[in-house]
């Protein structure tokens, strides 16, 4: 008993040393990634579920979201945001057929190698326009209730348009290198590569590391900071007892009520993204370092690379998560602002 309890702890162990010993290699007796085996069998039906399953709700419910944004006739500043949320989760959703349809024929890709790099591309544009779209909301939020008078100065329709742009340009310029990167290649059969073809996978590390840090790790930083001051500003209200205010705010509340369901579902979005997100950054960056170095032993590269392809659709379900949190917050949203309109308070949280 006492051997398998320890059974857990030595395999993590010995992935970190393994990750250790890829960037300072000293022992001449690991294993070249290169000669390692790895039985992929697995993902040749779990990633065509889950990217089917992804490509069916991301498509549906992001159709929705747009049709009836549009059919709105004033939009402001939250919807702006959110419509290019929809929109760049529906272009994520489109791109998953072809990848659907590769790992069905087992890795053989029939498009061609111009469609290959193009859905490679596609894939991560969009995986990387919907984390900068949320960390501007969340940045919006955060002004909203923490800085409500800023966001009148500063977040106008017109800014957040702007800001719009600067994010689709942003994320342009961090991910056209896939299209130099990705291609086709044969290994047995006619792949299409989704990192770099081996000659030159030490010159796409570097990039795919500074793509991690900028496209997820940085944003990720900036959604934790603002929630997390949202949150504690939601408490600080809450206790307020100033006067023409506590009546609202009271412990037992309707409003109060309201603003707790508020922190539950900052801290659900909040935890979503970073399982959506940050298993498949993590892993994936590992992978990177790992591969590069050659030298590691088969049962942590085939350990790493397994937690990889099963993260890899964590990521995706964001496109349809986004989506579907929109409609479950939209209407409780609209009460909430009915009500504090009747009751012609200026609370910061109706920004």
């Amino acid at each position: 008993m006492s051997s398998r309890g320890g059974d857990s702890p030595n395999i993590t162990a010995a992935v970190i040393q393994d990750v250790l010993n890829s960037l300072y290699p000293t022992d001449s007796s690991t294993q070249s990634t290169s000669s390692c085996s790895i039985d992929e069998s697995y993902k040749y039906i779990f990633l065509p579920i889950c990217y089917s399953f992804t490509f069916i709700f991301s498509i549906t419910l992001n159709s929705v979201v747009l049709y009836r944004s549009f059919r709105t006739k004033r939009w402001n500043t939250s919807l702006i945001y959110m419509v290019n949320l929809a929109s760049t989760d529906f272009m994520y959703g489109l791109s998953l057929p072809f990848l659907i349809a590769s790992y069905i024929m087992r890795d053989q890709w029939i498009f061609g190698d111009f469609m290959c790099r193009l859905v490679r591309f596609l894939f991560y544009f969009n995986l990387y326009c919907s984390i900068f779209f949320l960390t501007c909301i969340s940045v919006h939020r955060y002004l909203g209730i923490c800085h409500p008078m800023k966001v009148i100065s500063l977040e106008t329709k017109k800014t957040v348009k702007y800001t719009c742009v600067l994010v689709w340009i942003v994320v342009f310029a961090l991910t056209c290198p896939i299209f130099r990167f990705a291609q086709t290649g044969c290994v047995t059969r006619l792949n299409c590569w989704d990192d770099a073809i081996d000659k030159e996978f030490p010159v796409y590390v570097p990039y795919g590391i500074i793509l991690h840090v900028l496209g997820f790790f940085v944003p990720f930083s900036i959604i934790a900071w603002c929630y997390s001051h949202v949150v504690l500003t939601i408490f600080r209200t809450l206790h307020s007892q100033e006067d023409g205010i506590s009546v609202f705010l009271g412990a037992h509340s309707p409003y109060a009520s309201r603003r707790r369901k508020s922190i539950r579902t900052i801290i659900t979005i909040t935890l979503l993204f970073a399982l959506c997100f940050f298993p498949f950054h993590v892993t994936r960056t590992i992978v990177l370092l790992l591969k590069v170095s050659r030298r590691v032993a088969c049962h942590t590269m085939t350990t790493v690379s397994i937690c990889y392809k099963i993260t890899r659709p964590l990521a995706s379900f964001n496109a349809w998560l986004n989506a579907l949190l929109y409609f479950l917050t939209k209407d409780k949203m609209g009460n909430h602002c009915c009500q504090a309109n009747r009751w012609k308070l200026n609370l910061p949280w109706g920004h």
